[in-house]
């Protein structure tokens, strides 16, 4: 297949954010390499489907050495895969720290690593890593250490990759969501979920998608971590 067309790597692609991405970005006319644990291959030949659990090691080099042999380059990843587990932190379970961390951080560790040596030889790229408000505005009400701990990470990663790479033409960015309307949150949490923003409403999938492809779109920023959170991060209310 030719090359000229740029390729964008989601994860965490099967549902919510992660397939609202998948479509923007064919929107965007790039093809797409999907993963999820449970992602099936489509009728759209620009997409692959690669399945598996990305904080497996194996399962992040195949994302990017399958998605390479198919379409020849790696123009974006969106690190969207990410597990939330809200406890109070005595809680927390060695499975639980186990898990999120797993995902959250060795799932964007590897893959992550892959792509950028793939950017590296094409001289250009664009990473966007998906985390949380509550980072910056933790919430009474939403006891959510393992996130904080997690997205927190992947925040100051942001910034440091962003000027590692400045100078060889990869750009790394972040979306830092409020609380959204994906199916982790049943119908009848939304009006208390609501509430947790200054805006009073939750956030959609599309004010996400909106967010990624707003950065997609602007090359001359980078290292920049984009609240979208109905004001949340801002401050008290």
């Amino acid at each position: 297949m030719g090359t000229e067309r740029k390729v964008a790597v989601i994860t965490g692609a099967s549902q919510g954010i992660g397939a609202g991405l998948v479509k923007a970005y064919r929107d965007l006319n790039y093809r797409v390499i999907a993963n999820s644990r449970s992602i099936r291959q489509g009728g759209d030949p620009d997409i692959l489907a690669v399945e598996g659990d990305i904080a497996d090691p194996r399962v992040a080099a195949r994302v990017v050495e399958e998605g390479l042999a198919r379409f020849g380059r790696i123009d974006t990843l969106v690190n969207n895969a990410g597990i939330f587990v809200a406890k109070p932190f005595t809680d927390y379970t060695e499975a639980d720290f186990a898990k999120v961390l797993s995902v959250n951080l060795a799932g964007f560790f590897h893959v992550t690593q892959h792509a950028v040596g793939a950017m590296l030889k094409q001289g250009s790229g664009h990473i966007v890593n998906i985390t949380t408000s509550l980072v910056d505005q933790p919430i009474a009400g939403v006891p959510a250490v393992l996130a904080s701990l997690t997205k927190g990470g992947l925040n100051s990663a942001t910034k440091g990759l962003a000027i590692e790479y400045a100078a060889k033409g990869i750009r790394v960015n972040a979306v830092s969501p409020g609380i959204i309307k994906t199916p982790m949150h049943p119908a009848e949490t939304h009006e208390g979920l609501s509430k947790l923003h200054p805006v009073g409403r939750m956030g959609e999938i599309r004010d996400i998608v909106d967010a990624v492809v707003f950065l997609e779109n602007s090359g001359f920023v980078t290292g920049e971590i984009l609240h979208v959170d109905g004001g949340q991060s801002a401050g008290r209310w």
